[in-house]
């Protein structure tokens, strides 16, 4: 029973690297395309001329840069922290599935966890328990604030483990995760 030093592997390190160079390259892929259809829509339509739809598309093309920048950046900054599981609950809702038919029965699963400075933190999934179910009352847990993600210290008793990086579930006699590579913490 114990926190993984695996944590410090450097396979982290590389995982959220390649996360913010695809963040990044996302928003601009998306501000080209925005730059390039607003000028051709000032190109071939009669309600707007260029440079005046270039200029639009520009400013609209600089927004999506600033956005993959700032998310390339969000979660560099979060610290770990240690905290408690300290109440589950489980929510029935009704979701409103249009077009006149039946509303769905959905369920809420969350996982409340107080922090060592006293603040209160959820984890929630929508009609997947598997989360809810792998955390008990009680259980000991230290957030990855790079990651975002959260480590169980006492293991022993667990038959699955999920993936720090990337969230992927996996048996607990595996070591690295299939889908991104990074060790397991366990």
């Amino acid at each position: 029973m114990s926190y993984s030093n695996k944590i410090h592997d450097q396979a982290f390190d590389k995982y959220l690297q390649n996360t913010r160079n695809w963040k990044f390259q996302f928003s601009l892929i998306i501000a080209v395309i925005a730059i390039g259809g607003f000028f051709l829509y000032g190109a071939l339509s009669n309600e707007m001329d260029n440079p005046e739809a270039l200029q639009i598309g520009l400013g609209v093309g600089l927004m999506f840069i600033v956005i993959g920048f700032i998310s390339g950046r969000s979660n560099s900054n979060n610290r770990s922290w240690d905290g408690v599981v300290i109440d589950k609950k489980i929510t029935k809702t009704r979701k409103d599935i249009g077009s006149g038919r039946r509303d769905a029965e959905r369920y809420i699963f969350t996982v409340f966890i107080k922090s060592e400075n006293g603040k209160v933190y959820e984890i929630r999934d929508e009609d997947d328990e598997t989360v809810y179910n792998y955390f008990k009352t009680g259980d000991k847990l230290r957030h990855h604030g790079g990651l975002n993600s959260y480590e169980k210290f006492d293991k022993s008793g667990d038959t699955i483990v999920f993936c720090n990086a990337c969230a992927f579930l996996h048996d607990i006699e595996e070591d690295v995760c299939r889908n991104c590579g990074c060790p397991l913490l366990k």
